[in-house]
């Protein structure tokens, strides 16, 4: 399996780790103010990163070079960023309104790689991004 698909699922597991953790704590303290930011974190986390890990592990030739790793690391930091300040707005703090939006952002930017890698034909882009390595 290709490095950036065992990056991904390892990603996904610790987002469904918080994810899970967070549905535990809203129904054991039947507080669920936070139901946005666990839905969030286990949907965009844990389901499209698996998703994402998946791809690349049945398309090896596009998980090559640069462009995978910087897939991944925009759309993982989109992703944690976003889940944290969202959870953190939603007990409260509308300070961190700007912070969401940047982590969305991201983690938007994120997915439009993910088209790209998707849409581009195996090898195209590969080897322009061998070539900037």
């Amino acid at each position: 399996m290709p490095a950036v698909s065992h990056l991904f699922f390892r990603a996904g597991i610790l987002f469904l780790v918080v994810g899970i953790g967070l549905g535990l704590a809203m129904s054991i303290s039947q507080n669920h103010d936070v139901i946005g930011a666990h839905a969030h974190i286990n949907l965009l986390g844990w389901v499209t990163s698996a998703i994402f890990g998946g791809y690349y592990a049945l398309n090896p030739a596009k998980a090559e070079g640069l462009l995978p790793r910087v897939h991944f690391w925009v759309y993982t930091a989109g992703v944690a960023l976003m889940g944290v300040s969202l959870y953190l707005l939603l007990k409260g703090n509308t300070g961190m309104e700007p912070i969401v939006a940047i982590g969305s952002l991201l983690t938007a930017a994120g997915v439009l790689i993910a088209a790209y890698v998707i849409f581009m034909p195996a090898g195209s882009a590969t080897a322009r991004m061998h070539a900037a390595e």
